[in-house]
């Protein structure tokens, strides 16, 4: 009886520890997310493409007034992953769109989580 009553004791510490970890992960990821931004970085993902006339490389951004892509000139190959999300700081270009859907842009700086 007494084994059975630790056992069960320690499933129940288990359990809630790892909730709390989850919730303190949690704050943490919103606290690194609010300096980023106050920082001046943009939140975005790194979206490859193969078509035909398409930009081969555009990063998309959720934006308050929806979905907008951007082309991003001067981004490192090593970033070239889709789905990657990337925290960045651009600059934008008065040129010519590459591509009919971003408007281009320069990296000034870029983190990944």
């Amino acid at each position: 009886m007494l084994k059975e009553l630790s056992i069960s004791f320690l499933v129940f510490f288990c359990i809630t520890s790892c909730s709390t970890m989850d919730k303190t992960i949690s704050a943490e990821k919103k606290i690194i997310k609010n300096q980023r931004i106050d920082k001046g970085f943009t939140l975005g993902e790194i979206f490859l493409s193969n078509i035909v006339g398409d930009c081969p490389v555009t990063i998309k951004i959720d934006g308050k007034n929806g979905i907008y892509y951007l082309d991003p000139i001067n981004l490192e190959e090593k970033y070239h992953i889709d789905g990657l999300n990337v925290w960045f700081k651009y600059g934008g270009l008065r040129r010519m769109n590459r591509c009919q859907k971003a408007n281009p842009i320069t990296i000034n700086e870029i983190v990944t989580d």
